[in-house]
């Protein structure tokens, strides 16, 4: 079976290698997806499992067009049947960049049109369009002459996990956090600190990492789970295996934030996720407290401007280096900010630099290495 997983831009690699790890052949890194192969299980297992895919879809047909006609005749010929009961309802989404379609709304009323056609001919009655809760979501891929037409396995993206009840001022996303977490090279095991904390996007994300907890057990559905050939039996082993494989955290993560606002949600949304006994938070001032644990992995999204309202980015980013630099010796730190010429203000070298995009603003990921002891920090120019 061919599959297709969503990403955000910059998390291809990682998704990539989580992929792998649970069991996919045939992978190919593609923009903002990746592209596998498995079986039903695989298809089951991904939706339940994976920190990093935003949804998966499964391709049932693929061809070439030179006109608008040629869409309506490649998405009728699909033998509709096999995946949607005329009894039920479905709906469709169109991403488009060709120029034989003027919008993507134009290209996905034609599919519509052509998946009625079909029962029509069949005289089994028209399934019903339901753009708010299908039964079956369909997905229309058209680049330039190429069309891809995809089954969407998740429907409600799996960025929802079922744990964030509350949210502070610009939020991160959970599979952003969880992608950042991957980037970053932290294993559960030492500790992880995030000084700048919001919500906790960050911390929850690294909690249900150390215990193992499948981002998708809080979930009640998942839009395979009313598709024709739904293997319920098959779906149970799926949540068993995972939940056997949970565990209690070896270390504590930490959260703080300036705001007792936001360390109230982040607490709420801590607790929703089942991890007030792996993560602490506390209302702290970064610039004022000393690390919480020694010799770990700092990551924080200080705010950049364009979300949140600071009075100098320059001096704000100036102040996080003389943090690092004298008070988070042995730790690797990671910043993820959309002020690139703030970021430089931190005077430290970064050891490695992801390119990522948080919502529509375009970010700098960088890790520095703080090294205690006689070994040498790095620092001057990030350039």
């Amino acid at each position: 079976m061919k599959l297709l997983a969503k990403t955000h831009y910059g998390l291809e690699q990682v998704l990539a290698e989580e992929l792998k790890s649970l069991g996919a052949t045939g992978v190919s890194i593609l923009n903002r997806a990746v592209a596998f192969d498995g079986s039903k299980l695989l298809l089951y297992s991904v939706n339940y499992r994976s920190r990093l895919a935003l949804s998966v879809l499964m391709p049932v047909s693929s061809f070439g067009i030179s006109g608008q006609k040629d869409l309506y005749n490649g998405a009728v010929a699909v033998e509709w049947d096999r995946y949607l009961d005329p009894s039920k309802t479905f709906a469709v989404t169109a991403v488009v960049n060709s120029p034989h379609f003027p919008h993507s709304g134009y290209a996905a009323l034609v599919v519509k049109d052509a998946i009625a056609d079909f029962f029509r001919r069949l005289t089994l009655g028209r399934p019903s369009v339901d753009s708010k809760d299908p039964d079956l979501l369909v997905n229309v891929h058209i680049s330039n002459n190429r069309v891809t037409i995809s089954l969407d396995s998740t429907v409600v993206p799996l960025y929802r996990r079922g744990y964030r009840q509350g949210m502070s001022e610009a939020p991160l996303g959970e599979v952003l956090a969880a992608g950042m977490i991957a980037l970053s090279g932290w294993k559960p095991g030492t500790p992880l600190v995030d000084g700048m904390c919001g919500s906790g996007t960050i911390v929850a994300e690294a909690g249900l990492m150390a215990c193992n907890i499948a981002p998708g057990r809080k979930r009640k559905s998942f839009g395979f789970m009313r598709w024709k050939d739904f293997d319920a039996a098959l779906f149970r082993s799926v949540r068993f295996d995972a939940e056997k494989r949970e565990r209690k955290s070896p270390v504590k993560i930490f959260g703080s934030d300036i705001s007792a606002e936001a360390c109230a949600i982040a607490m709420t949304n801590i607790k929703a996720a089942g991890l007030e006994d792996t993560v602490e938070i506390a209302e702290r001032d970064f610039f004022a407290s000393p690390p919480p644990a020694v010799n770990g992995t700092l990551i924080i999204n200080p705010p950049y401007g364009r979300r949140l309202e600071t009075p100098d980015n320059s001096e704000f980013y100036g102040r996080i280096g003389s943090v690092l630099k004298h008070s988070y010796e042995g730790y690797a730190a990671w910043i993820l900010s959309g002020d690139l010429v703030a970021l430089k203000k931190v005077a430290l070298k970064p050891f490695r630099k992801f390119d990522l995009l948080n919502g529509d603003i375009e970010c700098r990921f960088q890790g520095y290495e703080l090294y205690g002891g006689t070994r040498k920090r790095r620092e001057g120019s990030d350039t």
